[in-house]
């Protein structure tokens, strides 16, 4: 079977590997039909990683996957070959602290496909054929677009995001950086109540997705920095921030625009970065940290699956396996690319 490859820096194949495993007890057999490039995936392609977490072996990449059931093991419930299912990339080990306190996305063994995180890599999900437990499958209405459904990982990670600002009913809120994620924190902000979106970013391009993903106000930051004077009048003019980017220059513009008292949820992941405290501090600033998704990747599933979210403006193109490369290039092109995908040939 064909599957995506990263050996180093720039070098991406396009391999053939043995045929996935007949499904054991529990366990699903699933044809892969399309997958999202992730910017961690870019990350391995281009760098070989990113901080501390190096490539030290081939990693097939990818963790936004759909497909379509092709076979089934003894004792597993919930399934039917042929049904279409979203792929859970996480995997949690249940019963280290975290998990068995109810926060199994901070599992202290976690297995995450995609990831060099551990050595031997766990293997990602790029590649047209895999077999893996039932219950990281959710099964999907026939009929829903398998390339929309491949969007309900990074889907899940913004509903995890929205989560932690609480409640937004009737509140004004901003999104820095609007990328897939920014995109779809502002998507989901809406869902969740929120009275005005205003987004920014400093390209003109991603704006004006994020506009036909929700957002209320955009604002250009590359044209007119000065905008975010104006949303840091009073103390502040937004009741909650999510910044996306992981950008200095957004950081310290996303707490200088929440209000006094107000919440940032900080969703972009970086390099370390400074972070100005002392405005946190006097105005009194709620910060959280969002890493992942839990449950909220069944609840992506059903979104996408009955349109209450529709991610579809995030889809720049989709590729055959075998141009993969040039795939992974167009994603790089942050000019000329939201959300590219690579495409399998089906069952």
């Amino acid at each position: 079977m064909k599957a995506v490859v990263c050996h180093a820096p720039r070098d991406l194949r396009i391999e053939d590997r043995p045929e996935a495993a007949a499904p054991g007890p529990g366990e699903a057999q699933i044809a892969i039909s399309h997958g999202g490039i992730c910017g961690s995936d870019l990350h391995y392609y281009l760098h070989g990683g990113f901080g501390a977490v190096r490539l030290v072996e081939p990693l097939i990449l990818g963790h936004e996957v759909s497909g379509i059931v092709t076979a089934l093991g003894p004792e597993t419930q919930g399934l039917a070959v042929g049904d279409r299912v979203a792929v859970n990339p996480s995997r949690p080990c249940g019963t280290c602290a975290y998990c068995l306190r109810g926060q199994p996305n901070q599992c202290l063994d976690m297995r995450f496909n995609g990831s060099a995180m551990r050595t031997p890599h766990e293997q990602g999900l790029m590649r047209a054929q895999l077999t893996l437990p039932a219950a990281q499958a959710v099964r999907l209405a026939p009929g829903t677009d398998l390339a929309l459904a491949a969007m309900t990982e990074p889907l899940a990670v913004a509903l995890h995001a929205v989560r932690q600002a609480g409640s937004l009913v009737g509140k004004r809120v901003l999104v820095t950086g609007c990328g897939p994620i920014g995109c779809l924190v502002i998507s989901a902000a809406r869902l969740a109540g929120a009275a005005q979106i205003v987004a920014t970013d400093i390209a003109e391009a991603p704006l004006g997705i994020a506009r036909g993903m929700g957002a209320d106000e955009v604002i250009d930051l590359g044209r007119s920095p000065e905008a975010m004077e104006t949303l840091s009048r009073g103390k502040g003019t937004v009741d909650a921030s999510f910044e996306c980017s992981a950008a200095p220059p957004a950081i310290a513009g996303t707490l200088g625009a929440t209000r006094a008292g107000g919440t940032v949820v900080l969703v972009g992941i970086g390099g370390e970065v400074p972070l100005p405290l002392g405005t946190a501090v006097a105005k009194e600033l709620t910060l959280r940290g969002t890493f992942r998704f839990h449950e909220e990747f069944a609840l992506a599933a059903r979104m996408i699956e009955t349109g209450r979210i529709d991610p579809a403006p995030l889809l720049t193109g989709v590729h055959e396996a075998e141009e993969a490369r040039e795939a992974f290039d167009l994603a790089a092109d942050k000019s000329r690319a939201m959300k590219v995908q690579i495409r399998f040939p089906g069952p």
